[in-house]
């Protein structure tokens, strides 16, 4: 069995960025970063949608304002230090009737109350020398927003990690028992074991199973939306240059289908938000006994569905028909035609929920002993990932530690 100072337990950009900067911090160490997949970032990092946020939405203040407003200064900085492919092109919030003009005025606030500079309101003829083919009575351009390979991240990441030649990472490697003993925790796969002074868990999606494994009680529980997407085709990629975001309805707990250019020169138009049968399931038709039972076993599921269960019908619904989600694309681009978009990719989202029904909004975190549980890190954890690694790396350097929040 291999003995190691710290062990990052999920190779996702917090986990990845994680081992990076406690690399830098710790020279010293022996760093191991565990993964269950042959692969780095395969669920949710690459699975998103490639969008450095700008931490507009979020609540002045809160764990994802600080941490967006942070990390996305060192993201970007990462990138063009180390060749990851993006580009900061910025978006347009765009309000397509009157009552979404009042809340996009709400946003503007919050994004000069979170530090972001040049931000600018922009009526329909401003708005459609920014993107040709928009349609709306307003919108809000917001220059800090871009785009990212956030795979391309972990791997330059991971690159860096095992420059240290003590530092492993270790694919293939599915944690099914944690055992804790002297200060000591053993990881245990089917085949091998590891050992480790402090762990560190970046589960995603599997987050509240680890930490129920590591001993922790727990009051909420990760339930899986899946978000589905098409792309431009050819003949419609004209119609977007850029990102093209609607105003975001505070009575649903997601942003809305937009429009998103990615790095790899397409364009993306979603996702739609809907509940997933299977936490790392990316087909309409995946299915798990054991993720559904569990998710429909917990009672906050069920509120949370009698919440938004309008909501939530409307989705489904979209998830199986094109000319539905065409319409809700058509909001921002009435131009935009059926043959102008075809079927792609989905991911799925973790979101945690409490008991009541009420989703967790900010980052959130725990710890058992000499373990560090990251709980949840929902959108914008993968912009954030930096500063995010940084105050775990603090919080292991003994300052603050026994806080259950980061």
């Amino acid at each position: 069995m291999k003995n190691f100072d710290f062990a990052i337990v999920g190779g996702g950009i917090v986990g990845a960025a994680t081992a990076y900067k406690l690399s830098l911090k710790h020279p010293e160490a022996r760093i191991c970063l565990v993964e269950k997949e042959p692969t780095l970032a395969a669920h949710q990092t690459g699975r998103n949608s490639g969008v450095i946020h700008s931490g507009i939405y979020y609540k002045p203040g809160s764990l994802k304002a600080k941490n967006c407003f942070v990390g996305r200064e060192q993201l970007v900085a990462f990138a063009e230090e180390n060749h990851v492919p993006h580009d900061v092109c910025g978006k347009l919030i765009v309000a397509t009737a009157e009552d979404e003009v009042a809340r996009l005025q709400g946003i503007f606030e919050r994004g000069n109350a979170n530090g972001l500079a040049g931000l600018k309101t922009l009526d329909e003829k401003e708005m459609q020398s920014v993107e040709p083919f928009v349609r709306g009575l307003q919108a809000l351009f917001v220059p800090q927003t871009g785009i990212i390979d956030f795979k391309d991240a972990v791997e330059k990441m991971k690159q860096h990690f095992l420059r240290q030649p003590k530092n492993e990472v270790q694919n293939g490697f599915e944690v099914v028992r944690i055992k804790t003993e002297n200060n000591q925790t053993t990881l245990f796969s089917k085949s091998a074991q590891i050992s480790a002074q402090r762990v560190i868990f970046c589960a995603g999606l599997q987050a509240d199973r680890l930490a129920k494994l590591d001993g922790l009680h727990l009051d909420v529980a990760t339930v899986p939306f899946r978000g589905d997407y098409y792309d431009l085709t050819d003949i419609g990629k004209h119609k977007v240059k850029n990102l093209i975001y609607p105003v975001p309805d505070p009575a649903f707990p997601f942003l809305g289908v937009h429009f998103t250019r990615m790095t790899d020169g397409t364009t993306e138009c979603g996702p739609n938000a809907v509940f997933a049968f299977e936490r790392e399931g990316y087909q309409r038709h995946s299915f798990s006994i054991k993720d559904t039972t569990e998710a429909f076993a917990f009672g906050g599921t069920w509120k949370m569905f009698a919440q938004h269960w309008q909501m939530g019908l409307h989705e489904q619904q979209r998830a199986w028909s094109k000319p539905l989600f065409l319409k809700a694309l058509q909001k921002l681009i009435p131009d935009l035609k059926s043959e102008d978009i075809v079927r792609s990719r989905s991911g799925v989202r973790a979101m945690t929920l409490r008991k009541s029904g009420e989703m967790v909004d900010d980052f959130e975190f725990a710890q058992h002993g000499n373990n560090l549980h990251v709980l949840n890190a929902p959108s914008p954890a993968a912009t954030a990932c930096l500063a995010i690694a940084d105050t775990i790396v603090d919080k292991l350097n003994g300052k603050g530690y026994k806080s259950d929040r980061l």
